[in-house]
């Protein structure tokens, strides 16, 4: 257990209290002003353009903060930016307004060269946002109100993928060394990972990184004052002690409940819980283009085979994990995209029924009549109920003869796997804050070169998709490019790159008198946060 300050009184002290829940609550309530969040994993970084991962943002969207903002109905709120478009003179440069008079914590006033300097950096690898600004050619600033993004054509959705890009201090770059994004996946160290210097609503007070974190308000920021007043951030990853700090009183706020602990936790007196789909989708993937692979006892590689990609497609019984794994608590779907996203379909949202004969068939057909082994890596941190939805596919794969050993450990050992290009099998989850599903080509289709393709675990490589997926960005007839993404699902369905298991659904619970909703990409604003 990586608890060592606020749950260190010991955890069986928190287990005993459970059943003494209705009077602990009341005696250890917080304060009005404090607020201790507690969820599975912790934020991987400080930097704010090092790593795109959802808990990371959710810390960072804390302190620092972005040009525009995606609010709970999924539109598009200023921040930083008071206005955006594209420029009446070229359609392919828009224009953001930045606001006057914001502040960094330590008193300097944000200026536009903070806004270039930010962008650019986060449009840099190694950057973990690159691909997001693939099609950025310069960012300028016009005066000292005004930024100019010149893209390489026309790209009437750009805005749409400025919702994670944090804006940061030049000057505090430039005085700790840290001009450039450290690499996240090679274990790069730099100043920024462990210290921020943002505009954002709350300021950093202490990082102990895996075990707590503690922000306090920003009195000079630009916006209302928030209820909050002090964030306790605390991750915990096992799913009893989490639930039982929420009843015993020690956290007011649990970001991922466990699905096993819903339907209790809703009859729990001073307990309230809150459900909504998040915009997020559970798959699987595998390298499908190296000759042989590291764990396998197989002489050649049998993902690179369209048959074994289909026999496991077959073997996989999504209503099972429904079930039994997420107790109901999920949407399961054959279409690795989220329904919230353009370019969805129901047709590509439908699966079969597991037909293990067929499976068995295929297997035999391939060359691999008594199968083969592999590694399976998994995070036991990062997703709800991670570590036993592969175990439930350890055994769906065991039925076609597939021996898998499965790796579950902690997500900042898991995600350096993929972008490094060292695991054979693997699990991911992918959010689309973008709400297009460029953002997935982009990130886990596109081949992996410059700024495309850093989750591309799968290895694969499709120049005529490529090209498709780069076109993308600057197509201003929405009809066909929605023609253009309908083709390239076709095609990454039919190769069977992802072998997706559901949609990930969200609940919180915290105590009763304090009110926060579930936020659709799951990167809940404790700004929100409102009390009885």
């Amino acid at each position: 257990m990586l608890m060592k300050s606020l749950l260190a009184p010991s955890r069986a002290a928190l287990m005993s209290g459970v059943a003494a829940t209705a009077l602990v609550l009341s005696g250890m309530a917080a304060t009005a002003e404090t607020i201790r969040w507690a969820r599975v994993g912790d934020s991987l970084t400080l930097d704010p353009h090092s790593q795109n991962e959802g808990p990371t943002h959710t810390v960072a969207h804390h302190i620092y903060e972005t040009l525009v903002e995606r609010e709970l109905d999924g539109s598009l709120s200023p921040r930083l930016a008071t206005e955006w478009g594209i420029t009446e003179e070229d359609d392919t440069v828009w224009f953001f307004t930045i606001r006057e008079g914001v502040k960094f914590h330590d008193g300097s006033e944000m200026t536009v060269e903070d806004v270039v300097f930010s962008l650019d950096r986060a449009r840099t690898t190694p950057s973990g946002m690159a691909a997001l600004h693939a099609a950025v050619e310069e960012v300028t600033a016009v005066d000292d109100r005004t930024v100019h993004v010149r893209l390489s054509g026309p790209a009437p959705l750009y805005v749409q993928n400025l919702t994670n890009t944090f804006i940061m201090s030049k000057a505090w770059a430039e005085a700790n060394d840290v001009m450039v994004a450290p690499n996240f996946a090679a274990g790069e160290e730099a100043y920024s990972i462990r210290n921020a210097m943002g505009t954002g609503p709350y300021m950093l007070v202490e990082r102990d990184p895996e075990v707590r974190t503690v922000m306090r308000v920003f009195e000079d920021h630009w916006d209302d004052a928030p209820a909050v007043t002090e964030i306790i951030y605390t991750p915990i990853s096992e799913a009893a002690t989490r639930v039982a700090a929420l009843l015993s009183g020690e956290v007011d706020i649990v970001q991922d409940v466990p699905v096993q602990d819903i339907a209790r936790l809703e009859q729990t007196a001073g307990i309230q819980v809150v459900r909504g789909p998040e915009n997020r989708n559970i798959f699987f993937s595998y390298d499908m283009t190296s000759e042989t692979l590291a764990s396998s006892n197989a002489d050649t590689n049998p993902f690179a085979n369209p048959q074994v990609r289909e026999a496991m497609a077959m073997a996989v019984n999504r209503n099972a994990i429904q079930q039994v794994v997420m107790r109901g608590e999920s949407q399961p779907s054959a279409a690795p995209l989220p329904p919230f996203v353009n370019g969805w379909t129901e047709e590509k949202h439908a699966f079969d029924e597991p037909d293990l004969e067929a499976a068995r068939n295929l297997m035999t057909e391939a060359g691999f009549p008594d199968g083969f082994s592999v590694q399976l890596d998994c995070p036991n941190d990062r997703y709800l109920n991670d570590e036993s939805i592969c175990q439930a596919l350890v055994g769906m794969m065991a039925q076609i003869g597939i021996t898998v050993n499965l790796n579950a450990q902690t997500r900042s050992l898991h995600f350096p796997l993929i972008e490094n290009w060292e695991t054979d099998f693997y699990m991911l989850g992918w959010g689309v804050p973008t709400f297009d599903s460029q953002y997935v080509f982009d990130f886990l289709v596109h081949s992996r070169e410059g700024s495309y393709g850093s989750f591309n675990g799968s290895r694969y490589s499709n120049p005529e998709l490529d090209a498709k997926i780069q076109s993308l960005a600057t197509m201003t007839d929405l009809d066909a490019r929605n023609a253009i993404i309908a083709e390239i699902w076709d095609q990454v369905m039919e190769d069977r790159i992802f072998l997706n298991i559901h949609n990930q659904v969200l609940a919180y619970a915290m105590r009763d008198g304090v009110n926060l909703d579930v936020h659709p990409e799951n990167q809940p604003r404790m700004t929100t946060v409102t009390f009885d």
